[in-house]
């Protein structure tokens, strides 16, 4: 990353702006540009940095794309229509900010001739087989289901397909990173504007759950507590993707995980202790739409090809994530409390 020109689409967001923070700590980049429409996330985030080049606006929007510098070198595609529930209840808006946005992305960076790498963050759970039970790790070629749980889901395997018929046909450099369940600092609940759903505000497990914790509030657990996901510390996912971009081949993919399935209870009560809660668990049954119940992901390829693991445990990222949302309960919920309008807590 070294004197290298980078575009980081949705980089005001919760895992770009801590990739950028670690580029400008670990790296001498000549510029970083980042597009960010701020559908969920907020200038904030982004740090105060003169190599920054902030660009208010869609990735898919042409005057977007036309004014991006074509001699960029490195590209990470993060920005996404986050996540799972808000695509279920817009599944066009999730078209429009996952699906459409990538193929007009790299349509475009199939004619940048500088190009070295685009890193494209794809999705585990939608490659993940859906079943309840203990679950097998999912390796990079496990075959994936025609039957998703959700747009985004769906989104994210059109994004990557796309990647593959650029690399194949226009020589585009990607490399695609399948994400696990991201967790850690900077992932601020209620950024951005109001979904049409209360997960615009409550959004992945972990800070849900934290902030409940330390207001008292009780933690809701879907399918008894039972459900088990594979949590990787957002710094880990950072370094992988810097290792994507790298060390990446062109045309392949890479789990970016821990390689370790942790139940949602064992989480629950993580944080709990870690924030010396009085919350109570209320274990709720199955959401209907939810099939994925048990998944990890395989590490071995990651490992081998890009000497990437990860190396925060969850109880160590639980406590630096438990410090951080404390040191930013005012601006947290301040961004809960704009959207006090549009819902009845």
């Amino acid at each position: 990353m070294n004197e290298k020109k980078i575009l980081i689409t949705g980089g005001a967001g919760f895992v770009g702006s801590n990739l950028t923070h670690y580029i400008l700590q670990n790296y001498n980049a000549r510029k970083i540009i980042i597009v960010d429409n701020l559908i969920s996330s907020e200038t904030f985030n982004i740090p105060k940095d003169k190599k920054i080049e902030f660009i208010y606006g869609s990735i898919a929007d042409d005057q977007v794309l036309n004014s991006l510098d074509t001699d960029i070198e490195f590209v990470f595609h993060l920005s996404c229509y986050h996540g799972n529930q808000s695509s279920i209840k817009n599944p066009l808006d999730d078209h429009e900010n996952n699906t459409l946005t990538s193929l007009k992305l790299f349509n475009t960076l199939s004619d940048f001739k500088k190009l070295k790498k685009v890193v494209y963050a794809s999705a585990g759970c939608a490659v993940a087989k859906k079943k309840y039970g203990k679950p097998t790790a999912t390796t990079e070629d496990a075959s994936v289901s025609l039957y998703q749980d959700s747009p985004y889901s769906i989104s994210k395997l059109v994004g990557e397909l796309y990647g593959n018929y650029f690399f194949k046909q226009n020589n585009l450099p990607f490399v695609k990173a399948r994400f696990q369940n991201i967790y850690g600092p900077r992932e601020f609940l209620g950024a951005g504007i109001w979904r049409g759903t209360i997960n615009t505000i409550w959004r992945n497990v972990i800070p849900t759950f934290i902030w409940k914790a330390i207001n008292g509030e009780d933690l809701r657990l879907d399918n008894n507590g039972d459900t088990s996901r594979d949590f990787v510390f957002v710094e880990d996912i950072v370094r992988g993707l810097i290792a994507c971009a790298e060390k990446g081949q062109n045309g392949e993919v890479y789990n970016l995980a821990s390689g370790i399935e942790t139940k949602i209870k064992v989480v629950a009560e993580h944080i709990l202790d870690l924030t010396n809660s009085k919350s109570k668990i209320q274990l709720m049954p199955r959401r209907k739409w939810d099939n994925s119940g048990n998944r990890l992901a395989s590490t071995d390829k990651s490992k081998k090809l890009l000497n990437f693991q990860s190396k925060i445990d969850l109880v160590k990222g639980l406590e630096n994530t438990v410090s951080w949302t404390i040191s930013n309960k005012e601006i947290i919920s301040s961004l809960i409390g704009k959207h006090n309008f549009f819902f009845d807590d």
